[in-house]
Parts: structure tokens; sequence; C-alpha cells
């Protein structure tokens, strides 16, 4: 009995589906599982030129020799690989399989790409603000200096200077049109590994002018015993006297030397959004410009300058109005370091900007030295430090004298980096 069912031929050219030749409907049979084969591949239109027969397994079920394929798909039809290949083959059509990404290698790259622009971006605000620096000052003609001590001393100095001031600012901020320029505050800042202190000079400090070159005419002025208030000394000539005149009368060495004007100084401030300050007691001066009420308060550029300038309103004048100003700049000097300044560049390029423009240094300062002494004044504000006047023991003729012994004990202390105990 033919296992095949009728209408099957074992003649390939008969085909599958010419039907049964009986007219009779076929009963059930069993019929042998024939799995089916591939698919014929599509062929291009022949216009007009016949076919060409298939030869082996790809023409049917049977390959004409009484045999029939093995039913396992090559993966042709399937999506398979070739060769029985078990997964799709990436034709293109059935969409490729796409590999996950690699996010390793993504946050890798981009954290090279941020480094690399934050390194372009410093170096480029180094030179920026480097060039700005105004290297005036040559310590090189100061003479018989001291030997040096541990630690860093710098000598700061804000100025009268009105360099740059139209006639409506020096109106605004109340200074007058003097020509030439004063030393309107002075201060000792010495930068240590026991703690930074800071140590106001009164400018109506009773001082000996030493033996000096002048800074200009090169000439040696001898010394003559002449006792004279210390902004004097600067007025005489200038910076190098000044630094000769601290260094003669307390036998400390000047590392460096800082000097800024009125308008830098109102411009800082402005740039940082103000200062908060605490005062105590409310106190006008018309010679500054000064009314402020008590409690805390935000002062401007203008307000600021009024306050570290008065001196009138206070019974202990000069001594009152130091301390004021180490409170000031040290509070200025907290208010620049702060994240909000440093990592906003709207507000650090206006504050160096400012800064720098009318900040006046020795000619080995360097930047770092610059942010080494901001940071010190800033630490003395928050208490990791010392700030005080220099200690008086009483005046003359006006001026005040300096109490000898404890200068001595003070610049030992000093020169050792040692926590500073003197008292006032």
């Amino acid at each position: 009995m033919n296992d095949w069912p009728q209408g099957w031929s074992e003649d390939r050219n008969r085909g599958y589906g010419r039907g049964a030749s009986s007219a009779q409907p076929e009963g059930a049979r069993t019929m042998r599982q024939v799995p089916r084969g591939p698919a014929p591949r599509p062929q291009a239109p022949s216009y007009g030129v016949p076919a060409q027969q298939s030869h082996g397994r790809d023409s049917g079920y049977d390959d004409g020799r009484g045999g029939y394929d093995s039913g396992y798909s090559d993966g042709e039809v399937y999506g398979g690989r070739g060769n029985g290949g078990g997964r799709g083959r990436d034709d293109g059509y059935y969409g490729g399989e796409r590999s996950a990404p690699d996010w390793r290698r993504r946050i890798k790259i981009g954290l090279i790409t941020l480094v690399a622009v934050m390194l372009v971006w410093s170096v480029a605000t180094y030179f920026w603000a480097d060039s700005k620096l105004k290297r005036e000052v040559d310590l090189s003609k100061v003479i018989e200096r001291p030997s040096g001590g541990e630690g860093t001393n710098y000598l700061i100095v804000g100025s009268d200077s009105r360099e740059g001031m139209s006639a409506e600012d020096k109106k605004r901020l109340h200074t007058g049109s003097a020509e030439g320029k004063r030393t309107d505050s002075m201060m000792i800042l010495h930068v240590g590994d026991n703690g930074n202190t800071m140590i106001s000079l009164p400018r109506d400090s009773d001082v000996e002018i030493p033996k000096f070159v002048g800074s200009e005419s090169g000439k040696t002025f001898p010394n003559t015993g002449r006792r004279v208030k210390l902004n004097a000394a600067y007025a005489e000539d200038g910076p190098e006297l000044l630094v000769r005149t601290v260094e003669h009368n307390t036998g400390l060495k000047i590392d460096h030397y800082a000097e800024i004007g009125f308008g830098g100084f109102a411009k800082i401030v402005d740039a940082v959004g103000g200062v908060e300050m605490d005062i105590p007691k409310a106190f006008k001066d018309k010679n500054s410009g000064a009314d402020f009420k008590a409690g805390k308060q935000t002062l401007n550029g203008e307000e600021a300058l009024a306050f570290v300038r008065t001196r009138y309103a206070f019974a202990g004048s000069d001594l009152d109005r130091t301390k004021n100003q180490q409170k000031f700049l040290s509070a200025l000097a907290n208010q620049a370091a702060t994240p909000s300044t440093v990592l906003n560049p709207f507000k650090l390029y206006p504050t160096m900007g400012a800064g720098l423009d009318t900040l006046i240094v020795d000619k080995d300062m360097g930047l770092f030295d610059v942010a080494e002494m901001f940071w010190a004044m800033k630490s003395v504000s928050g208490g990791d430090g010392k700030s005080m006047n220099m200690p008086i023991s009483g005046s003359r003729g006006g001026n005040l004298v300096w109490d000898k012994d404890k200068v001595k004990q003070l610049v030992d202390q000093l020169n050792n980096d040692e926590k500073v105990t003197v008292t006032e």
C-alpha cells in the first residue's frame, strides 16, 4: 500500500498540488510527517526567459531519489545564520541585534573632558589675573634689612589714592581731591603654622626715620634721629621707605607688600555684593560721610569706605579706627572666599578684576602669595588667629609711643612662629 496520498507523485515534474487521480474523496490515511523545507528564494523577473529548474532540496519535498528532506531548517527562512545557526541573521531586514551602551566608557570620556576644560579655564584665569597685578614696589632697594624668621610677613597698606576716580566718585565717596597719596591704614599680617596674626600700625605711631636710599633718586639719606608719625615715611619716599621704617623700628622683616587705594577698595566691596557687619554702637562722621545705626547691616562700597576711614567719631581716635579696619578687612576676605563667590564666574571675575586693577604689590609677589594673604585674613575673622594693635605705652607730642618691651616680645614670637601671647 502506498504511504503517499493520491495525487502525490514521485515524479518531481508532476509537482505538488495537482490533485488526486480518483474522483472520490480520499479517506483518512496515516500520513508520514513531512517537515517543510526552506521556501524557494525570490528570483528576479526573467523577462521572457524560462526559469531554470531547481535541483536538490530547494525544489520541494522529494529529491527525486526516493528520499525526502531531512526536515531540519538551515535557517534561511527562519532567520538562521546558515548551517543550522540558532539565532537570526543580521541581514538588516529583521533588525539586527544592537549592543548595549558602554556607560563606563562614556563616563570616563566625560570626566576626562571635564577635567581638561577645568584645567584650561584655570590656566587662562591664572594668566589673566597675573597680568593685572601691578608689581611696582622694589624691596631690593630697602637697605640694612633684619634677618628673616619663620612664616611670612605681609605689610598691607590702604592708601588715600584717588587714582582712576572721577569727580563724581570723589564726591560720592567723600574722599576730597588731595593730590598724591598717603597711608590711611597699615597692618602687618603674619602667616605661620601656629595661627595667623594681624597687627595694626596706627598711622600716628611715633617712629624714627632711619638711614635709607631714595627710591627714585638713589641718593643715600643719613639717619638724623628724626621722629615722625609713621604715615610720614610713606609721604616722604613711598612704599620702600615705609618698609624700611617699619623694619627699623620693629626688627621684623617684611616679606611682601600690598597696597590698595580708595576706589579699588569700594569696587571690591560692591563686586562681592556688600559685606555684612555688626556695628555695636551708632556713630556719625561728616569727614568720612559715615552715618551708621547699631546692629547687623550690609555695607556697600561707599558705606564700607566711610566705615574704615572714620576716626573723629571715636574717643580713642586712631586706635578705635584700626580695630574697625581689622574687623572689616577680615569680614571682606571671608565674603570674597565663600563658594558663592569663588565658584560663580559672574562674581569671581568682577571681584578679582576690581581688586587686581588697583592692587599694588612688590615685584616678587605672585598670585599664590595674594591668595595666601586673603585666606590668612579670612582665618583671622574665623577665630583661627589673633588681631591686635601694636602695643602702646603712651604718647609724645600727639604721637603714639610703642611699648618697647612688648614689641620685642611680639617680634620674637613672630620670628619663631610661636603663638602670640602679647597683649596690647
